[in-house]
């Protein structure tokens, strides 16, 4: 398991001021006070958790090749992620479907079963929600006209796309992005702030919806294989942390 490791880079010291600065360093090392800048020894991979401010440090190998690994892989996820969202097509991915052609779509069928009190429609043909009443976790808001939700794909589709669905045929990208257990509504200028960002790039306003945020975000990546970066796996275990004891596997 990586773990994240803190460095400070320096620039450059003039010839003519290195002796001085030598000394300096020499100096400032020479009392034996790394347990106050540094509390606690080094582990076996030759760093350590920094007890006040819970930062991992290297100061030998292997920790430092470790390291060293771990930026390297994730500067390639992150060109991988690049060069996926470039190819990235929202109509290549079917949404909204009518699947048992009963006039109402994803959003319709996701906005009724959701509401909290019985749904009223547009139309006689009662195709079109109009009002009811949804709870959003992520603003801890409560709405009732359906015209002020927009229904987020949890997982958003571009993520998907740049995480392994690039692979998938249409079939596949249709189920995900028409996934019930994959669409929450939620106020449309959430959903907008949030865009197609993972846990480690965006988090809900609301932090009592942070666990359940973490564990639902999981559970749909592990469901569907799609590839989980580095940073994203830190943050899922920071949003664990919000979760209750009981919670807790």
């Amino acid at each position: 398991e990586f773990r994240r490791v803190l460095f400070r880079s320096t620039g450059s010291i003039p010839l003519h001021l290195r002796p001085f600065s030598l000394w300096l360093c020499l100096a400032l090392l020479a009392p034996a006070a790394p347990l106050q800048a540094h509390p606690g020894g080094l582990d076996q991979q030759g760093g350590h958790t920094d007890r006040r401010t819970g930062d991992y440090h290297c100061h030998r190998e292997p920790c430092l090749t470790l390291h060293r690994q771990q930026q390297q892989a994730e500067q390639e996820a992150a060109d991988t992620q690049r060069a996926f969202s470039g190819l990235y097509d929202r109509d290549h991915w079917p949404h909204w479907i009518d699947a048992d052609k009963d006039c109402q779509d994803t959003r319709a069928e996701v906005l009724i079963a959701t509401s909290e009190i019985a749904v009223t429609f547009t139309g006689p043909d009662h195709c079109t929600v109009a009002s009811g009443r949804w709870y959003d976790p992520y603003t801890n808001q409560t709405f009732t006209r359906a015209g002020d939700l927009d229904m987020d794909h949890f997982v958003p589709l571009r993520h998907a796309h740049g995480h392994g669905g690039d692979h998938w045929d249409e079939r596949l990208r249709r189920q995900f992005a028409n996934d019930p257990d994959n669409l929450i509504p939620v106020s449309a200028s959430a959903n907008r702030s949030k865009g197609a960002r993972s846990p480690d790039q965006w988090l809900p306003d609301n932090r009592r919806y942070w666990c359940e945020y973490g564990q639902h975000w999981e559970r749909i990546k592990q469901r569907y294989q799609l590839m989980v970066t580095l940073q994203e796996a830190d943050a899922l275990k920071q949003l664990l942390s919000h979760c209750p004891l009981a919670a807790h596997p």
